[in-house]
């Protein structure tokens, strides 16, 4: 299964931010959690949702920063 299906965006849901499919949990709030040192289970139990929903998310973010492109900026 790939993150596409476990990730909505949703205008009405969030305010079109990435989330947990079928929640209002955004991938912002998993990611964040696990850089701040909560455990998946962790995660899992104070969001509710499952370990696959936590690697879609990690997987997300891991293709959205692969697209991001930065300009150096002289100076």
């Amino acid at each position: 299964m790939s993150w596409q299906d476990r990730i909505a965006v949703d205008p009405g849901v969030m305010g079109g931010k990435p989330v947990i499919a079928g929640t209002r949990v955004p991938m912002q709030v998993i990611v964040g959690s696990l850089a701040g040192g909560d455990t998946i289970e962790e995660v899992c139990a104070g969001y509710g949702v499952t370990e696959e929903d936590v690697r879609a998310a990690l997987a997300y973010a891991a293709e959205v920063l692969g697209q991001e492109r930065l300009h150096a900026l002289p100076g």
